[in-house]
C-alpha cells in the first residue's frame, strides 16, 4: 500500500488552470457501439488538472490554493463539489459554462476511454480580472504550478506574465502544459517542465515522427539544452520510463507495472508529488515520489487522489 511522504506544513503552493472541468465517471461492464449501455456505478467530481493538483498536493499534507476561471450553470455544484474536499479555490467570473468530462471505463476490457469537451470561450474581461487575482495570490506563497490548457479567449502570453510575475518574486514555478504556451513562457526561466512526451514532441517537433528513434534523440537533445539553460526538463509517457535531464545527462525512472482501474489524473497526482518533495532531497527522490503518487492514483476509481 502506497504511503505517501509528506510536506512540510510551512510548504505552499499556487495552482492555476484556466479550464475547470466536471468529471463524470461511468463504469460499465462492457461498452458496445450503437447499443444502450447502462451503469449503476458512476459518480461526479470537480476536476481538471489544477483542481487535481490542488487535491493531491492537500491529501499530501501541504497547502495549496486553486485559482480558476469559472462560471454559468454548472458553477455552484462545481464549487459545492471542491468545498466538499475542503479545497480552498479562488475563482473569476468567466461568464462560461464549466466544460463536462467523461470517462469510461470498461471493466471487460480493461480500458479507460476519456470524451473531452472544449472549453467555451470566456468572457473579454475575464484575462484582466484573472491577472488581478493572481497579483494578490502570488505573495502568500511559495510556489507556482500551472497546469493544462487555457480556455479560448485568453491572451496566447498569459501563461507566460504569471510565470515572469512568479519568477521576479523568486517563486518555484513547474509547468505542465504544452504547445505555445510553454513556448512563451521558457523565456522567463521556469524551474522545471513536466509534459509527457507526446506533448512535448508535438511542441518542439510537430513535423517529426513521434515513434521514431531519431525523433527520440531529438527530443533528448532539446532536454539537455533546457538543462544548461537551467531549466530541468521531466518527461512522464505512461507506464513507459520517466526521462528526465539533470546535470547535462539523460536519466530514465521505469515505474513498476499495475492493472490500473482508473488513469485520469495521473499525470496530475505525479505533478504533485513532485512538487511535495522538491528541496527535500535528490531531484531522483522528488520524481519517484511523483511516480508513486501517480501509482496510487491509477489505482483508485476516482480521478486525482492518492487515497
Amino acid at each position: 500500500m502506497f504511503v505517501p511522504l509528506h510536506m512540510s506544513q510551512n510548504s505552499t503552493y499556487l495552482s492555476v488552470c484556466l479550464n475547470p472541468v466536471l468529471q463524470r465517471t461511468v463504469i460499465l461492464d462492457d461498452l458496445q457501439e450503437n447499443r444502450v449501455n447502462r451503469s449503476r456505478d458512476y459518480r461526479l467530481d470537480a476536476s481538471g488538472k489544477g483542481i487535481n493538483v490542488t487535491r493531491v498536493l492537500q491529501q499530501l499534507g501541504g497547502s495549496c490554493l486553486h485559482l480558476t476561471q469559472a462560471g454559468g450553470h454548472f458553477l455552484e455544484l462545481f464549487l459545492k463539489l471542491a468545498a466538499q474536499d475542503q479545497l480552498r479555490v479562488n475563482r473569476v467570473e468567466s461568464g462560461t459554462d464549466i466544460r463536462i468530462c467523461t470517462t469510461l471505463l470498461n471493466r471487460a476490457r480493461r480500458t479507460t476511454t476519456e470524451i473531452v469537451e472544449e472549453g467555451r470561450r470566456i468572457e473579454p474581461e475575464t484575462g484582466t480580472r484573472l491577472f488581478d487575482a493572481f497579483l494578490k495570490c502570488i505573495d502568500a506563497v511559495d510556489g507556482l504550478i500551472i497546469s493544462g490548457s487555457k480556455a479560448p479567449g485568453f491572451s496566447d502570453t498569459l501563461h507566460a506574465d504569471l510565470v515572469r510575475e512568479a519568477k521576479q518574486r523568486s517563486k518555484r514555478v513547474i509547468l505542465d502544459t504544452r504547445g505555445a504556451d510553454l513556448v512563451h513562457a521558457l523565456r522567463y526561466t521556469p524551474d522545471m517542465i513536466k509534459p509527457n512526451l507526446s506533448e512535448f514532441a508535438a511542441t518542439f517537433f510537430p513535423d517529426a515522427d513521434p515513434d521514431s528513434q531519431e525523433t527520440l534523440q531529438t527530443i533528448e537533445a532539446k532536454m539537455l539544452k533546457l538543462d544548461r539553460q537551467g531549466i530541468l526538463c521531466i518527461l512522464t509517457d505512461g507506464s513507459r520510463a520517466v526521462r528526465y535531464a539533470h546535470q547535462g545527462r539523460i536519466h530514465r525512472l521505469i515505474p513498476e507495472p499495475l492493472q490500473p482501474v482508473n488513469t485520469i489524473g495521473c499525470g496530475d497526482a505525479f505533478t504533485a508529488g513532485l512538487a511535495a518533495y522538491l528541496g527535500r532531497g535528490s531531484i531522483e527522490q522528488a520524481i519517484q515520489q511523483g511516480i508513486d503518487c501517480a501509482r496510487a492514483n491509477a489505482q483508485l476509481l476516482r480521478p486525482g487522489v492518492i487515497r
